[in-house]
This record gives structure tokens, sequence and C-alpha cells, in this order.
């Protein structure tokens, strides 16, 4: 995730033309690391007059890989994608396969799944709020951020095994069954959200500093959130329904009480309010689940190779960032023919320009935090 605080170099030193615009680079920094983006930005004193990103510095063919994988071993290179949406990718990519086999998915690996989704998502707006208001210059929610992220880590850890790059959905359910200790801990966690929440207000929400370099920075109308392709929280804080769960519900999302986010004020702050209203309504489905997880198969009995008859199939899911489709053309093999991945990474970023462009240049961190960046789920 493309968070740190960039440096920035002046390419062209001077005045370059008759216009008095002058051409810098942000990033790429960290060539090894989580997120590598470079911007070249056009500025006319330090005013934004066009971002022009850069993208492929960590690009692996992922989709490419996926063709010379069997059906069970495709989904997990997908965790390396959004790794903060790790879980919900590999979902995405179960259904796909289920789909296209007509697997009934027994009712506890469908409570399961929406179960770990939703922890997952929560553990994803956790870290990009406490380094949200990093890159805007307070340390301290980073810490309590993470505090409530590592008991889903702990939790995933128990029952994945992983605490990042999940790979526990398989075709027909997921691999093994829930860890003893599972609903207690999430209980657990539940409550020590319940009591800490009202700090994310204190020290971020509520700050006036916060606010005004939040409020009318980056505006994004629903028009052009539509034209532009967003999805997730991007779209919805220009209050464009587009959550997946309630459009096209998927697992058992039609059975739960829940509300789509959506925020009217179309700039940054709106976006930032959809994360934190998010993790609330997760908590909401979670509540609904914990004590109501069905007994019965943890998996459907599948044939240990798989092979999808032939045909092209699709299937979305919403992750933290937004919509990711799985598009599979199949000729009856063991593997895919063709895979391609509709990331919500790509189109959330192509927006940027369109946003920041009259901005001034200290504004362009704050409009890059709410759009929520996951640079391999555009490079892939």
């Amino acid at each position: 995730m493309y968070r740190e605080t960039q440096i920035i170099k002046e390419t062209s030193p001077g005045i370059v033309g008759e216009t008095g615009e002058f051409t810098i680079n942000v990033g790429p920094q960290h060539p090894a690391t989580h997120g590598v983006l470079h911007l070249v930005i056009t500025l006319s004193g330090e005013t934004i007059m066009k971002v022009e990103p850069h993208l492929g510095y960590i690009h692996r063919s992922i989709e490419k890989m996926c063709e010379s994988l069997t059906y069970r071993q495709f989904i997990y290179v997908t965790s390396r994608m959004d790794y903060l949406s790790s879980h919900i990718n590999n979902h995405a990519c179960a259904l796909c396969v289920e789909k296209g086999m007509q697997i009934e998915v027994p009712e506890r690996a469908k409570v399961i799944r929406v179960l770990m989704d939703e922890l997952t998502r929560i553990a994803s707006h956790e870290l990009w709020w406490g380094a949200m208001a990093m890159d805007l210059g307070a340390f301290t929610p980073f810490f309590h951020a993470f505090r409530e992220r590592e008991s889903i880590n702990e939790i995933m850890e128990e029952t994945c095994g992983a605490r990042l790059t999940m790979n526990y959905n398989v075709p027909g359910g997921v691999m093994q069954d829930l860890h003893p200790d599972f609903q207690r801990k999430v209980k657990e966690f539940l409550k020590l959200y319940k009591s800490k929440i009202h700090e994310y207000d204190e020290l971020v929400t509520g700050n006036i500093i916060f606010q005004n370099r939040m409020k009318g920075v980056g505006i994004l109308s629903a028009k052009d959130a539509i034209s532009y392709g967003c999805s997730g929280p991007t779209a919805r804080g220009s209050a464009v329904s587009s959550d997946i769960r309630k459009v096209y519900p998927y697992g058992i999302y039609d059975k739960l009480e829940f509300d789509e986010v959506l925020e009217t004020g179309c700039d940054s702050f709106a976006r930032y309010m959809v994360r934190i209203r998010e993790m609330q309504q997760s908590i909401r489905i979670i509540e609904q689940l914990i004590d109501n997880i069905p007994e019965g198969d943890f998996q459907a009995k599948t044939k240990a190779v798989l092979k999808l008859p032939k045909g092209e199939f699709y299937t979305k899911v919403e992750t933290a960032r937004g919509e990711l489709g799985v598009y599979i053309v199949s000729e009856g093999g063991t593997t895919p023919y063709r895979i391609k991945f509709r990331s919500p990474g790509f189109s959330n970023l192509s927006v940027l320009d369109h946003i920041a462009r009259g901005s001034k240049i200290g504004d362009l961190v704050a409009m890059m935090g709410t759009l929520d960046l996951v640079i391999p789920d555009i490079d892939r």
C-alpha cells in the first residue's frame, strides 16, 4: 500500500517553458516493499495541473501465472494482489469455480466465509485508518489501529495459519474447520473494538486540523465516480450505490441485516467516513453470525482434480477497496484457458488526476490516502 510520505525532487530544475509550469516526481519509493507507485506531477507554483501515474514497478503477471495452475491452486495467487483483502479475493475465486462446476457449498462454510470476510474488511480498514492519520502527521492513531488489528490477526493465524495472505478458501467451502477458540476470541475482539471506537473520533475524526485537511479536498461527483468506474468506499463517498453485498448478494449476505454506507460529501472526508462507518456495519454482521454458526460440514465433497466445463464464468465480490471481478474462460481442462481480474484499485487510481487538478500539492497525500490504494492490486 502506497502510504509513506514521499520524497519530492525536481526532475527539471527551474521553470519549464513559457507557462511557468514545472514537473516533479513523487516516488517511486521502497522498491522491495508494499507499494511502488510513481507519480509525475505538473505544477504551476503549488497548484497541481496534472497527475500522471506510472505503473508496473512490481508487476508479476499474476493473471498469466494463474493460467498454468489448477483450479485449486490459482485461488491462492490472488492473496498477493490486494493482500489486505486476501481472504475476500480467495472467496471470489472459489465462487467462480463453484459456479462453473455447480458445487453446492454447505451452510456452515458459507457462514465461516462471511465471518472471515468481515474480519478481513475490518483489519484492512484499521490499517488504512492508522496510515491515513500518519500520512497527515498524526503518529499516535497508528498504534491504536494496530491494537485492534492485532486481535484479528491472532484469530486469522489460529484458524487459517497466516496473518496476512490467507489460504483458507477451497472450491466447496473452507480448508479446515474453525479453531476451538474462534468464537471466544471473536467476542473478545467485539468487546475490545466497542470499548475503543470512541478514541477514533477523539483522535482523528473530530480533530479540527484533520477535518480542515480533508473537507472540500478531492471533490469527486457521483457522475464522475460512475464515469471512471470507481467502486467501494471511493464511489460510496460520492453517494454511488455500489456495494456488491447489497446490489448482487453472494454467500449469505442476502440473509443479513446491514446498511450500505453512503456519504454525500463527495470529498476526502466523505470517503474517510464511509470506511469508519463500514467497520461498524461489519461488526453488526459478525454479531449476527458469531452465535449462529450452523453445524455440519465445512467443505463439500469434490473430486481431487477439478475440471470446469467449457465456457465463460464470472463472479464479483466486495473487497475492502471495492468490486473485484473474476473472469474465467475454460476449455474443459484442468487449468483455465484465460483468467482476468477486474480489481478495484486500477479504476480508483484513474480518478486521481481528475480530483487533484487545481488542488495544492500539500493536499495530494490526503486525496491518495482516501483512495486507499494497494499497488499489487493494480500491478498484477
